[in-house]
């Protein structure tokens, strides 16, 4: 394998694991990327460097993502895989991907801590400020989600 071609998939991992998406999904998506021709999850583990199991977990995301598809080669049996080159795409779906697992998680978050200052409410306590706060935060947060969502926002990543 060409050095260059080495350090764009240590730096892919870098970049990935930098991004909290995992190094091995970024160094999969750049070993494919820079591959003439399709790649299998052997290929990963020789090439790469990586299990079978982390292999087949990373490419199930980039499957997911759309940044590879999954193609047959004739006479073979296994699944090998090619990138889409278009980063607009693949990173438009990353960041749909991950931006809207944050806002559940968020959601889900105040939600619980709702429930936590009513309980204390219920026993007297005063948690009007916490709360007030509490709310302000999830103010902001709306108001980043709706831009998020808004149409101009989705054709940037078109």
């Amino acid at each position: 394998m060409h050095a260059v071609i080495e350090a764009c998939i240590e730096d892919a991992g870098n970049l990935a694991q930098t991004l909290g998406l995992g190094r091995v999904v970024g160094q999969i998506y750049a070993y494919v990327y820079f591959s003439e021709e399709p790649k299998g999850l052997k290929d990963f583990q020789e090439d790469v460097g990586i299990s079978r199991g982390s292999a087949s977990m990373c490419v199930r995301q980039l499957e997911q993502w759309d940044a590879v598809r999954k193609v047959q080669v004739d006479g073979d049996r296994r699944d090998y895989y090619v990138a889409n080159p278009w980063f607009g795409r693949v990173l438009k779906n990353v960041l749909l991907d991950q931006v809207n697992k944050r806002f559940a998680d968020r959601a889900a978050f105040y939600a619980s801590q709702h429930e936590r200052l009513d309980a204390d409410a219920a026993k007297g306590l005063d948690c009007t400020f916490i709360k007030d706060r509490l709310e302000h935060i999830q103010a902001f947060e709306n108001k980043a989600r709706n831009m998020w969502n808004n149409p101009l926002v989705a054709h940037f990543f078109k």
